[in-house]
């Protein structure tokens, strides 16, 4: 093929939606201009979902460049972060690092610091202080493609974000000295000014709601929540949704409609909203039911992938009847070892979709039906009747700072809405390749899972690049 024909067949592929005029010089984000995230005229809305961008305070300038160009290819009204951003284990967080969440905390090592000697505590401080800069350096070279832009953006977290001796609240914090960030302030629970009119639905640091209203602003048409899925279990493996989040998540729908019903105007518009309000969900962590999208197959089946911990000892292909063409498996799908309850949750409480990152390798999109045996009054109530399947949604990284696919298929994924059918979103991967072309740098990981994984393990160690020497180690060891 002609190097005329490989433009051609990438030109094709990239998304239709145009960048704004130069010299235009509102933002990019038509959410933005109303100030409120809100259906446009053309009935049109748009996510756009960056994840496991996983980098330490100088960020990739591939990650950049794939931020900035998505932007303005896909001109999103929001775009929602779901998850380490942070790539809390860097060498840059050296002194105030902690692998989990009740080992070493920042609290008992500073008491530590302090029954030693007063110049202790000083240099744990000072050490505290340096990695604030480093997060709040990490933070600003994300946003400030959106800063430009005029694009709001909202954040949760995943399991490395904490990493770096920072709470997810004071992260988030961090988040919302920058402009755009919608994550509430829980000492005013107002959204920031780029949409003074957005209603907000807090929970606790990054889990909240964000309802999204019609083109004339009269109801809540969905809402769009992000969950803090949890980082590690006690036991082993991966965490979960704390009560509160997984409380918070099945209330909000019925909060959304409650108070989308005192902005309603006539009788008839106010019968509409009987219903919940539906919601689609942003999180880090896949749940357990990401394997029904999957189906079992031999050790040497063609692309066939070792499930994770529970699953492990067992391979798995795509279930191409029902995920979507493009879709690809590239490691076992790392959910927690514990059902949270969280999918009962989304099938019962009016939810129609879910996307999720973490794995790194994996990008798919299904649907599986919703069953609706155990919670017949409730479904009625709730979900509308267009809704009767669960859209689940597995985003590859974006960032190019650890492991992932090869370079050129690291990803932001689009998520439209239409107001004819708002709860059957088109969704699409925006990769590397297509939107940049060739990267830059050669620092991109691209591997992944492997047979080596064991139940008892959280699985082959990913973040940093095989060495020579474990290659052939491990060589040795078959």
């Amino acid at each position: 093929m002609t190097e005329l024909q490989n433009a051609a067949k990438a030109a094709a592929t990239r998304p239709r939606i145009q960048p704004a005029e130069e010299g235009d010089d509102r933002p990019l984000s038509v959410s933005a201009r109303l100030g409120r995230l809100q259906f446009h005229q053309s009935g049109k809305f748009r996510v756009l979902q960056l994840t496991d961008i996983q980098d330490g305070p100088k960020v990739s300038k591939d990650t950049v460049k794939l931020i900035e160009a998505s932007l303005d290819a896909t001109r999103p009204d929001i775009v929602i972060f779901t998850g380490n951003q942070i790539a809390g284990y860097d060498p840059a967080y050296a002194q105030t690092t902690r692998k989990r969440r009740w080992s070493a905390s920042v609290r008992t090592t500073r008491e530590t610091a302090s029954s030693k000697s007063s110049e202790a505590s000083e240099r744990f401080e000072a050490a505290l202080e340096r990695t604030r800069a480093s997060v709040r350096a990490t933070v600003e070279q994300l946003v400030r493609p959106l800063a430009d832009r005029g694009i709001p953006w909202a954040v949760t977290f995943g399991n490395h974000d904490f990493q770096c001796g920072l709470g997810n609240a004071e992260i988030e914090s961090i988040c919302r000295e920058f402009p755009g960030c919608l994550n509430p302030d829980p000492a005013r629970l107002q959204v920031e000014q780029y949409l003074p009119s957005q209603r907000v639905f807090a929970c606790e640091p990054g889990t909240f709601a964000l309802p999204v209203s019609d083109v004339d602003h009269t109801t809540s048409v969905l809402g769009l929540v992000l969950l803090d899925s949890g980082d590690y279990a006690r036991s082993g493996g991966y965490g979960s949704p704390s009560a509160e989040a997984l409380r918070f998540l099945a209330e909000v729908p019925e909060m959304m409609a409650t108070q989308s019903q005192k902005q309603v105007v006539s009788h008839e518009t106010a019968k509409s909203q009987e219903q919940a309000v539906p919601c689609m969900v942003f999180q880090h962590f896949p749940v357990q039911q990401y394997y029904q999208l999957l189906k079992p197959a031999a050790t040497n089946a063609a692309r066939a992938i070792e499930g994770y911990r529970n699953f492990a000892g067992k391979h798995y292909v795509l279930d191409e009847e029902k995920t979507l063409p493009g879709s690809y498996l590239g490691e076992g799908i790392s959910c927690p070892d514990t059902d949270s309850g969280e999918f009962a949750i989304l099938e019962q409480c009016g939810y129609f979709a879910i996307s999720a990152g973490h794995d790194h390798r994996n990008a798919f999109v299904g649907t599986v039906p919703i069953s609706r045996n155990s919670a017949d009054v409730r479904m009625a109530k709730v979900l509308p009747k267009v809704i009767d399947g669960l859209m689940m949604i597995a985003s590859p990284t974006s960032g190019f700072g650890s492991y992932g696919p090869v370079p050129q298929k690291r990803a932001a994924r689009l998520i439209e809405f239409d107001i004819r059918h708002p709860y059957e979103p088109r969704t699409q991967l925006l990769e590397y390749g297509e939107l940049v072309g060739k990267p830059s740098a050669g620092k991109a990981y691209a591997y992944g899972m492997t047979s080596e994984s064991k139940p008892e393990s959280e699985g082959v160690d990913l973040l940093h690049r095989p060495t020579w020497w474990s290659k052939l180690l491990s060589w040795l060891r078959k």
